[in-house]
């Protein structure tokens, strides 16, 4: 039988796969902390925001996860998403390796890595391949994105 907390990991990916994301913001705590290379400090209704935003723009999105293993204090998982990257029209294939921290039954904290050039070069051609690997297209990548997901929130 699996731990609980690896079964909440479950749920959460499931919740994504199935574009569910009001299931994903009911495994994480009210001031869950988010980070990845593109929005690297997200809290509470921020992070939950972010997961509406991609669930509702996503498509074509595919989510598949792996890898599951959790204790009683942290835990990982590996996820793979296929989408359409909405900007340029291009086909991602992002691979991301997950860690997960828990308190009281809920996801407390939350880091993906991945690897940002491979994205960009995906997501974005031949400025990514070109320049993917540079703070300054991850910061160009990051403003854009922040100004979305505050713009969704708005709504």
């Amino acid at each position: 039988m699996a731990h609980p907390n690896a079964a909440l990991i479950d749920r959460f990916y499931t919740a994504f796969a199935a574009r569910d994301a009001g299931g994903m913001g009911a495994c994480y705590a009210d001031d869950v902390r988010f980070s990845d290379p593109v929005f690297p400090a997200l809290e509470g209704d921020a992070a939950r925001g972010m997961w509406r935003m991609l669930c509702e723009r996503g498509a074509d999105l595919v989510v598949e996860h792996s890898g599951v293993r959790a204790d009683d204090d942290a835990g990982e998982a590996r996820w793979e998403a296929w989408y359409t990257f909405s900007a340029t029209g291009r086909k991602v294939h992002n691979v991301i390796d997950a860690r997960f921290r828990f308190a009281d039954g809920r996801i407390v904290e939350h880091v993906d890595t991945f690897d940002f050039h491979r994205w960009s070069r995906q997501a974005l051609g031949a400025p990514g391949l070109l320049l993917g690997w540079t703070p300054m297209l991850r910061n160009k990548v990051r403003a854009t994105a922040g100004a979305q997901l505050t713009k969704f929130m708005a709504r």
